[in-house]
């Protein structure tokens, strides 16, 4: 019999339950000193709250479908700027989705931290109302530069990407989390689907003065509904966090918030309940060799940093102050360390993808594949709507038997060969193959091939590091920092990506023949960087209980 995967890592104590729901949800996470053996299916799998994650999902495919709808329309917008060299579209289509994640990456920190001092509601109503406001002013913009302003703003004040995993991380426990997390890809390629759709199918509607205000001012309906949505319905998922967390906010302001925030309970088959504030916590191992690993302080659950002082430690109910929660050397582990850095490729790989697409598809031939944005919104939309019947009835058997660290290695690997195919497709006027149909038939059918490649990949990934992520995180207090650290991560890859692919595909230009495999190339070989960093990477605590796999024998030792 297999080794039951939530026995390698360390679980919380809770009070005991009032209900025999609670009882028997809890003991999810009772382990006995000596372990146990006994089958996943002895446990009783937390109900999912429905409401709260349909409200979620809402509000992540209205944010999808606004950020995706501007892909198909950027570079001719773009290149519609007469003081835009015709021959550097890409660099500057580059440019500007490099300032986005720039942007995000000096702030994506900042949003999480906050979301832990004021509440992870607040922080998803004012990011999403901001963002509203940017998608109203792009609509109008005349020039390169008030365009690349908008999407610095876009970036700064929009923390949603740290704060949407946070709260599922809150709404699940490892009984249900699987489920949860496989949809909001599934959300995400929903808006990869009504995005490209909508800004490549509304283009030009509403006029030639402003032809790109159309699609802009639907994303900001959008946009503005689901705020309503979420400020009316959305309950507030972090636990309390009065006294010190708030002594900084003036009355007034806490008191005009106060209906903001919702009720703050915990839910009691929730993460936030199980997992007790600090003071409280005590460490349970499954056996006696972990117990002696923990006493001498030698398992790989340790930090990299050195350890907080004792006193920080002593049990107690209150809680201390954010930074003191979110130690660092709790958070910063070596599997931890691994995640976030193969992430970054991840994130690295996957935005260079999507940003190369649509220049390397508008762009004249050889280089590029001279496609109308009309046909690469449909293209891109088709490519998402494979992908959402794989994610919703194919991805979840297949990442509960390869596991979420095995279903994210597949992912870097399928998008390191998705990039390397995409350059030697064919062109529209190319001679079918063995005389039937037409070259652009050929070329559709190839791109929708290799589009659903790289969108599995992009959305199964996404699923499992999201659930490596959660599993790593030491405690709820440290679940918005990780959050943080892995978005500011991931904005880090967002703002070198596009610019540097951009770059590359300029350079392309002047290299023949297949100068397009410059910029393709070089970031299929990073995303095989990638793949070879998660090898490196243990499953320790890291599986969810729907894991079906086996665990090596070197996952579940600590390190030396």
């Amino acid at each position: 019999m297999r080794r039951q995967s939530t026995h390698a890592y360390h679980t919380f104590p809770t009070p005991p339950p009032k209900t025999p729901r609670e009882q028997s949800s809890a003991e999810l996470f009772d382990h006995s000193d000596s372990g146990s053996n006994a089958s996943d299916d002895d446990h009783e799998q937390t109900p999912l709250p429905v409401r709260q994650l349909a409200l979620l999902a809402f509000l992540s495919l209205s944010e999808q479908t606004a950020l995706n709808s501007i892909g198909p329309y950027l570079p001719q917008m773009v290149e519609s700027f007469s003081d835009i060299p015709d021959s550097q579209t890409g660099l500057y289509v580059g440019i500007l989705a490099s300032a986005f994640a720039l942007a995000q990456l000096s702030t994506n920190l900042l949003w999480g931290y906050l979301s832990d001092v004021i509440g992870r509601k607040p922080v998803m109503i004012m990011g999403t109302f901001m963002l509203t406001c940017c998608f109203v002013a792009f609509g109008f913009c005349r020039t390169y530069w008030q365009i690349v302003l908008v999407h610095v703003f876009m970036g700064l004040l929009n923390g949603n990407a740290a704060v949407v995993p946070t709260v599922l991380g809150e709404v699940t426990d490892r009984s249900n989390q699987s489920r949860a997390f496989t949809w909001l890809p599934v959300i995400y390629s929903l808006g990869g689907i009504t995005g490209p759709a909508l800004g490549g199918l509304l283009v030009g509607t509403l006029g030639k003065k402003y032809p790109y205000l159309a699609p802009n001012l639907l994303s900001a309906a959008l946009l503005l509904t689901s705020v309503i949505i979420v400020g009316i319905w959305f309950e507030e998922t972090l636990e309390s966090l009065e006294s010190d967390h708030a002594a900084w906010i003036p009355a007034w302001a806490r008191n005009a918030w106060s209906w903001v925030k919702g009720s703050r309970q915990p839910k009691r088959n929730s993460w936030a309940a199980r997992w007790p504030r600090r003071g409280s916590q005590v460490a349970v191992s499954t056996s006696d060799d972990e117990e002696d690993e923990d006493e001498d302080g030698a398992t790989e659950d340790q930090g990299l940093l050195p350890h907080a002082d004792e006193e920080g430690s002593e049990a107690g109910d209150d809680p201390k102050t954010p930074g003191d929660l979110a130690t660092w050397r709790h958070i910063l582990n070596r599997n931890t360390v691994l995640v976030l850095l193969t992430y970054l490729v991840f994130q690295l790989s996957n935005i260079s993808y999507n940003s190369l697409y649509p220049i390397f598809a508008d762009a004249d031939p050889p280089t590029g594949r001279g496609l109308p944005p009309s046909k690469i919104g449909v293209s891109l939309s088709l490519a998402g709507v494979a992908t959402i019947v794989f994610q919703a009835f194919l991805f979840q058997p297949v990442k509960a038997r390869l596991g979420n660290l095995g279903s994210y290695r597949v992912a870097l690997l399928g998008l390191a060969v998705s990039m390397a195919l995409m350059p030697w497709i064919g062109y529209l006027d190319d001679e079918p193959y063995f005389g039937v149909g037409t070259g652009s038939t050929w070329l559709y059918i190839e791109l929708g091939a290799i589009l659903i490649i790289k969108n599995i990949c992009a959305v199964g990934g996404l699923s499992s590091v999201m659930l490596l992520i959660t599993n790593c995180a030491p405690n709820h207090a440290t679940l918005g920092t990780l959050n943080g650290i892995a978005q500011t991560l991931s904005a880090a890859g967002r703002s070198f990506g596009p610019f540097v692919s951009g770059a590359l595909f300029t350079l392309s230009t002047r290299v023949h023949p297949k100068g397009e495999a410059l910029a393709w190339g070089i970031f299929g070989g990073i995303a095989l960087l990638g793949w070879v960093g998660s090898l490196a990477i243990r499953n320790r605590g890291l599986e969810s209980d729907d894991w079906t796999g086996e665990e090596d024998g070197t996952d579940g030792e600590a390190d030396p």
